[in-house]
């Protein structure tokens, strides 16, 4: 069901406008012409769009009423010309929004839009807060249209028994994925058995991965390979681009035959396991240059999953960021960090060489006092002023206005309200990017 949007204004043809525009968006709106009538409503709405100056309850006074009833839901304020001052304490109550009349209507949809992700966001961490008293840190985490996806096709391919190469940058959670891939596998119940093939010498490759009987080699004792304990499970193969050349004809013919020889027997083993392999760079050039036996891949690569770098992700920079400092606050006792808008910001802009990876460090760092990250350099839950708030808010709705105008500065100085010399003056102040 589409979200609920309760729409509060005195002005009955503003009002039923407003209704208009948000049913032709595809969401459900409902129409009251006073903040009480809102409140004692019997639905209950994903966001509120109101006026700020209303008779009776006015959109200051509806504001805090919501916000004691669900904090959680977004508010979204309509203000007068000359009312900024009221807006700006508005937003430091806790208003998710404001729109200053005149508005540009795609405007107002690009700000509702925004403000119902943020609601997703909040619910998503809502959750995220049980599994951290849980001490559950497993799962895919995110909204974003790569997780979504990446959730979607784990779904579909954990119940069959395709072997699996999984292609992603450092850091970006393939091991994750592989176990994520074996529990929702019918071998759940079997072993999980991880083998780094960068971290084996080649001398030792062989005997790690098919075992060896007594007395293949001095001192020796029978010892099942990483091929036979993952029997009746999966075997995740990390790094196999680093696998040695001479193992890889060995390793295919296992894989075929789905049989095993020991070193020092000649008896075969049959062996019943799915294999995920794990890899930083795309196996496809490699097996053009010989580095990488082609036929190896496509025998692993029964199906191929590719992992978006953290970059890519939007918004779940900050949900996973909230996510490991909430644990880092619970394993240390300490209190959950405020991700504020600044931080936010920081976090967005970052490019995450090291990915998943080096959020989780950095957010435990941050926890702890122990780091901040980049372009501050004082506590980033102080206060800030009204100035650098209005600033920040002015920034923000000029990158929004021009993402939404695909970069016309021209069309987005029309729905600012503003001339096109002013934007690009505030473009040049605020840094933004067109």
């Amino acid at each position: 069901m589409s979200p609920l949007i309760h729409v509060v204004e005195d002005d009955r043809d503003h009002r039923l406008a407003l209704c208009d525009l948000i049913e032709a968006a595809g969401y459900r709106a409902e129409g009251f012409a006073e903040g009480r009538a809102a409140l004692a409503a019997a639905t209950r709405p994903d966001l509120v769009l109101t006026d700020l100056r209303m008779p009776g309850m006015d959109g200051q006074a509806l504001l805090q009423a919501v916000r004691a009833r669900d904090p959680d839901c977004p508010v979204i304020l309509i203000s007068g010309h000359g009312e900024l001052t009221q807006a700006v304490q508005a937003m430091r109550a806790g208003a998710e929004d404001f729109l200053e009349k005149p508005y540009d209507g795609m405007h107002l949809l690009t700000v509702i839009e925004r403000g119902l992700r943020t609601r997703a966001t909040r619910d998503e961490l809502g959750r995220l807060q049980d599994r951290i008293a849980r001490r559950d840190e497993g799962g895919l985490l995110g909204q974003s249209a790569a997780i979504t996806a990446l959730r979607a096709r784990i779904a579909a391919l954990a119940p069959t028994d395709l072997d699996i190469v999984v292609t992603g940058e450092t850091g970006t959670g393939k091991e994750l994925i592989a176990r994520a891939l074996h529990r929702a596998s019918a071998r759940a119940a079997g072993p999980f058995v991880a083998v780094n093939c960068a971290a084996l010498p080649e001398s030792l490759f062989e005997i790690e991965i098919f075992g060896h009987v007594a007395g293949a080699f001095p001192g020796a004792q029978d010892k099942p390979g990483k091929l036979e304990a993952a029997s009746g499970g999966t075997l995740m193969l990390d790094e196999v681009e680093a696998m040695p050349e001479a193992i890889q004809p060995k390793l295919l013919r296992a894989l075929q035959e789905r049989m095993v020889e020991r070193l020092g027997e000649n008896q075969l083993r049959p062996l019943d396991l799915r294999i995920i392999a794990t890899s930083k760079t795309d196996l496809r050039p490699r097996t053009l240059d010989g580095s990488f036996r082609a036929d190896l891949f496509y025998r692993l690569a029964g199906a191929e999953i590719t992992v978006e770098p953290l970059r890519a992700l939007g918004e779940d920079i900050v949900l996973l960021f909230s996510h490991y400092a909430g644990l880092a606050a619970a394993r240390y006792g300490r209190e959950m960090p405020v991700v504020d808008y600044g931080l936010k910001q920081r976090l967005l802009r970052r490019p995450w060489p090291g990915n998943v990876r080096e959020l989780k460090a950095l957010a435990e760092r941050f926890t702890l006092g122990l780091d901040i990250p980049e372009g501050t350099d004082r506590p980033l839950a102080a206060p800030e002023s009204l100035a650098d708030r209005v600033a920040a808010f002015e920034a923000r709705e000029i990158r929004l206005a021009l993402e939404h105008c695909r970069g016309n500065t021209e069309r987005a100085a029309k729905a600012l309200g503003m001339a096109r010399r002013t934007l690009n003056d505030k473009i040049s102040r605020y840094g933004i990017r067109v």
